[in-house]
């Protein structure tokens, strides 16, 4: 115990304050840190950051998981829509030393976005469609739940195609005048048969040429718990445990699905998390 701690301790215990004195002993018995947390990127809704930790063996948890770590230290969080305004980060050594780091989680507005004309069907499914809906939902959840080792994420973003952006991530949804769920995504308006590239390296871990609701899909996993998945597709050119770079050609935008033409539905999730693509990316060029 520092020599200028026991002397603190012996004053306050003179002068009859025990308080103070149990504090003075909870500080002295407090190990240093061990290491060191670090996070860069905004904590916003939608949002998500890059973490590290030194030395790499921490263990690091968030809303509510453990997550991973790379050799290197580095690791990813993600924040959904309607991700509250404080969050937790908690670093923990194997020496039993902790960092506690509190966010404060930046608030959006959405927009309402109302859609007509979609086919009655898509908006309020009819009962024998909802047992299809509930296994092409499982085929995602599944494919989302992955968490692999590789750092995929890291090797840069990029738009997937190009074209005018008509949905923006969070928005509400009335179509043909029923409140829905909100967007997730980022809708970007292309002609049918426009190629669809990969906005970074990653794992194709599903593929389908006509869910219900998404039509053509494609998920492809960066690793970490972060993936892509690309709605309406005209046609899909890759296979399911196929490795892609970012830039090589995936899919072409098509108009399949629950759609009023043809466009390409971008979102992103880290696990069950929904993300905003446009967080990633520099502006659209055409914007």
């Amino acid at each position: 115990m520092p020599a200028r701690l026991v002397a603190l301790i012996q004053m306050r215990w003179r002068r009859g304050c025990p308080a103070v004195v149990a504090a003075a002993l909870a500080m002295a018995m407090t190990p240093a840190a061990a290491g060191t947390l670090a996070l860069e990127g905004q904590p916003m809704q939608g949002s998500v950051l890059r973490g590290h930790v030194e030395p790499a063996d921490a263990t690091v948890s968030f809303a509510g998981r453990e997550v991973r770590i790379d050799d290197a230290g580095r690791f990813i969080i993600g924040f959904g829509r309607d991700a509250p305004m404080q969050a937790t980060v908690v670093a923990e050594w194997p020496d039993g030393t902790r960092e506690r780091r509190e966010l404060t989680v930046g608030q959006r507005g959405y927009d309402i976005q109302r859609i007509d004309g979609l086919p009655d069907r898509k908006v309020t499914p009819k009962d024998w469609d909802l047992e299809r809906i509930k296994r092409e939902a499982a085929l995602v959840r599944e494919a989302r739940h992955r968490d692999d080792r590789r750092t995929d994420y890291r090797s840069g973003w990029q738009w997937p195609t190009q074209g005018t952006i008509t949905g923006v991530y969070g928005s509400q949804r009335i179509l043909n005048g029923e409140p829905r769920r909100p967007h997730y995504g980022v809708d970007i308006a292309a002609p049918v048969g426009t190629p669809v590239n990969a906005p970074a390296d990653g794992v194709v871990t599903l593929t389908h040429d006509d869910m219900f609701f998404s039509g053509g899909t494609l998920l492809l996993d960066h690793g970490h718990g972060l993936s892509s998945a690309f709605l309406h597709l005209s046609r899909i050119t890759v296979e399911e445990g196929e490795r892609v770079n970012r830039g090589d050609k995936i899919a072409e935008v098509g108009a399949s699905g629950r759609v009023t033409g043809a466009h390409l539905d971008w979102r992103m999730n880290w696990f069950d998390r929904r993300v905003d693509p446009a967080l990633l990316v520099p502006p659209m060029p055409s914007q």
